[in-house]
């Protein structure tokens, strides 16, 4: 279980760095797309407050992981209570965060199935995305927030609030303001508006997919550690009683050879 929960380490933290380029590709051709219908203007002009707020937060289904579950749990409440809005939706990934989720002051959870490969990482972002769209949670007016647990340096890990939704005005200049990476400036084939929309669908897709990848690599960190930290407790508690036999057994050598000794100068004292 140890070398199964390192080799899944690896291959998560493999899936987050393989899509930096893809990210980053799909940055600048949103700022292309952003140039070219000139939206920040407009949305930055009438700013709309949220009326509806969603949260999706990424637990685990088996044990052996410590608190994190419970550290995640306790970030997400506190960080969602001291918003204004209100929640009115969360999702949840894996049976335990389910279990938290429900005894919390938030709504009742839905539940999502952890995937257990980064093959299956792709279809749960999917029904996420469904569920999103199902739920009426679309349009400006809506929050949306990722909840996740990401490594830290060595083996430890941290939550991470990331925001989904809306993509406001900052988003777009921050995308604008990127530089084209050769002088030659590439334009739009087709629709500006269908590839952005197509493009913002991508977008999302690499926030949730990093997120989901993110805490299952934590999540393995986590139980790696936990695996690591009972090995040692086993060995400390193996060498005490290994110490504590040794230490019996030469005591009854000892009893044993004074008795010996006190039978024999017993039987010659009594032989003189």
């Amino acid at each position: 279980m140890k070398a199964l929960a390192a080799s899944s380490i690896a291959q998560y933290e493999c899936a987050v760095e393989s899509l930096h380029e893809y990210t980053r590709t799909v940055e600048l051709a949103l700022s292309v797309c952003l140039r070219d219908l000139a939206s920040i203007e407009r949305l930055a002009a009438s700013p709309q407050p949220s009326a509806s707020r969603g949260v999706v937060i990424f637990g685990s289904d088996q044990g052996l992981v410590g608190r994190f579950n419970e550290s995640l749990m306790e970030f997400a409440a506190g960080a969602l209570l001291a918003m204004p809005v209100k929640t009115t939706h969360i999702w949840v990934v894996g049976e335990r965060m389910r279990e938290l989720a429900a005894s919390s002051n938030l709504p009742l959870p839905a539940t999502l199935p952890i995937p257990h490969s980064v093959d299956a990482i792709s279809p749960l972002v999917s029904q996420i995305v469904i569920d999103l769209a199902k739920s009426g949670l679309h349009g400006e007016t809506v929050e949306i927030f990722l909840f996740n647990n990401q490594q830290t340096r060595g083996t430890g890990y941290g939550p991470r609030l990331t925001r989904l939704l809306p993509l406001d005005a900052l988003w777009q200049r921050d995308l604008v303001a990127l530089s084209w990476p050769s002088k030659v400036i590439p334009q739009v084939l087709g629709s500006t508006a269908s590839a952005l929309k197509a493009l913002i669908g991508e977008h999302l897709f690499i926030l949730i997919f990093q997120a989901c990848a993110q805490s299952l690599a934590s999540e393995n960190a986590s139980r790696l550690a936990a695996m690591q930290r009972a090995e040692e407790n086993i060995a400390k508690i193996l060498e005490d009683l290994s110490r504590t036999f040794h230490r019996i057994r030469q005591q009854s050598i000892d009893e044993e050879l004074f008795d010996v000794v006190s039978g024999y100068e017993s039987l010659t004292q009594g032989a003189r």
